[in-house]
C-alpha cells in the first residue's frame, strides 16, 4: 500500500506525498525544502541537461555532475555510453547516488544509467516539466529509444524519491507546458472523472501562475498514475491503461518531428475515443468533452501522419505481441478497459 499526506486549505496546498511500492517517495512541494530532506547520507552525482544547468546551475554545481544534450535524440546508447564512462573517471562506485534533475528525457536516462552502472545504484529525481511530474519521471520505467522507437531499451526500477516543484515549471515555454496537459487530461480519462471536470473548469490561460490549483491537478494526475502502478508496476495488466492514446502517438513520433510527445498524445487520444465511440463503448457525448476539452487546451487533433503509414509503425509498439496488440479503449470519462485484439482489426477499427 502507500499513502497520501496533503493539507489543503482553501485551495493552498501545502505538501502532497505518495508512497509507491514501499519504496518510491512522489512529492509535490519546495525542492529547497525536501532535497536536503529526501537525499541519503552518500556522494551524489547530479546527470542534467544543458537548458536545466542555464536555469538552475547553483543547484547543480553543488555536486560533481554530467550534462547531456537536449531532445530526443540525446536519448540513445551512445549518450548512455558518455555517461558510463564519465561515471568511471569520476570513480563513482556502488554508494553513489545518481540524482537526475530535469524533464522526462533525462529522468529516463538517468534512471537506466543507476539502474544498469554496476549493477545498480541509488537515484532520486528532481522533475522540471510538467510532462516529467506527472507522467515519465513517475512509476519506475527508464530507458532509451533505438532507431527512433520511443522507450526500446529499458529497466523498471523505482526511483527512491520524485520531486514535483511546480514553482520550477515557470521556465517552460507555453508549448512545452502544455505537453504536460496531455498527460495530465489523460490520467483524467483514465480514471478520475473529478480531475477531468476540473480541468473542464480550468483556465487554461493561468494555470501555469496558479500554484494552489496546479498542485492540486499535478497531485491527482499522478494519484492515477501511482494507484496504477501500486497494483501492477511491470505493467502486466492494469498499468496497460497509462497507454491510453500512446498507441498512435507513439507512431505519430516515429513517422514525423512535427509534434512533440504531448501534442502526439492529444491526437492519439482524440482517434482512440473516436475509435472507442464507433465500437459502442463510448457515448457520443464524452467523446465530444474528451475532444472539446483537448482542442481548449491549445491541441491540434489532425494527425501530420497519414493513418496507413502510422499503423505500419504500429507492428513494432513495445505493446503488440506477435499478430496482437494491447489496446487501451476509453469507456466514459474517468474508466477504461484494456482488449487484445489482432492487429489488422486495430487498423479496421482505426481506418473508420
Amino acid at each position: 500500500m502507500y499513502y497520501f499526506c496533503s493539507t489543503i486549505q482553501s485551495k493552498v496546498v501545502m505538501n502532497y506525498e505518495i508512497n509507491i511500492k514501499q519504496k518510491s517517495k512522489v512529492v509535490v512541494g519546495n525542492v529547497s525544502e525536501e532535497l536536503p530532506r529526501l537525499l541519503p547520507e552518500k556522494r551524489v552525482v547530479v546527470i542534467s541537461d544543458t537548458n536545466i544547468d542555464r536555469h538552475y546551475h547553483s543547484l547543480i554545481e553543488q555536486y560533481d555532475h554530467i550534462l547531456i544534450g537536449l531532445g530526443e535524440t540525446s536519448k540513445t546508447i551512445h549518450t548512455l555510453d558518455m555517461i558510463y564512462r564519465r561515471l568511471i573517471e569520476l570513480e563513482a562506485d556502488r554508494t553513489t547516488f545518481i540524482l537526475g534533475i530535469g524533464g522526462g528525457i533525462v529522468t529516463d536516462i538517468a534512471g537506466f544509467v543507476a539502474s544498469t552502472y554496476m549493477r545498480g545504484v541509488e537515484f532520486g529525481f528532481v522533475s522540471t516539466s510538467l510532462l516529467g511530474q506527472v507522467d515519465a519521471s513517475v512509476g519506475g520505467k527508464n530507458g532509451v529509444n533505438m532507431d527512433g522507437y520511443k522507450n526500446m531499451i529499458g529497466t523498471f526500477n523505482q526511483p527512491r524519491f520524485v520531486i514535483c516543484d511546480t514553482s520550477m515549471l515557470h521556465t517552460l515555454s507555453r508549448r512545452e507546458f502544455r505537453t504536460g496537459l496531455a498527460e495530465i487530461i489523460k490520467a483524467g480519462v483514465i480514471a478520475d472523472k473529478v480531475l477531468f471536470e476540473m480541468l473542464e473548469e480550468c483556465d487554461f490561460g493561468s494555470l501555469a501562475s496558479d500554484k494552489a490549483t496546479l498542485d492540486e491537478v499535478v497531485y491527482r494526475a499522478i494519484k492515477v498514475k501511482a494507484d496504477i502502478v501500486e497494483r501492477d508496476e511491470r505493467e502486466t495488466g492494469d498499468r496497460r491503461k497509462l497507454n491510453l492514446g500512446h498507441t498512435m502517438a507513439h507512431a505519430i513520433e516515429k513517422c514525423s518531428s512535427k509534434l512533440n510527445h504531448g501534442e502526439a498524445v492529444a491526437v492519439g487520444l482524440h482517434l482512440i475515443a473516436a475509435a472507442a465511440t464507433s465500437r459502442g463503448l463510448l457515448s457520443e457525448e464524452d467523446r465530444a468533452r474528451i475532444e472539446n476539452l483537448l482542442l481548449r487546451a491549445g491541441f491540434t487533433l489532425e494527425s501530420p501522419v497519414e493513418i496507413k503509414d502510422l499503423l505500419k509503425a504500429v507492428k513494432k509498439d513495445k505493446k503488440s505481441a506477435g499478430d496482437s496488440i494491447h489496446i487501451v479503449l476509453p469507456t466514459s470519462i474517468g474508466d477504461c478497459k484494456v482488449e487484445q485484439m489482432p492487429l489488422d482489426e486495430f487498423k479496421a477499427l482505426m481506418k473508420n
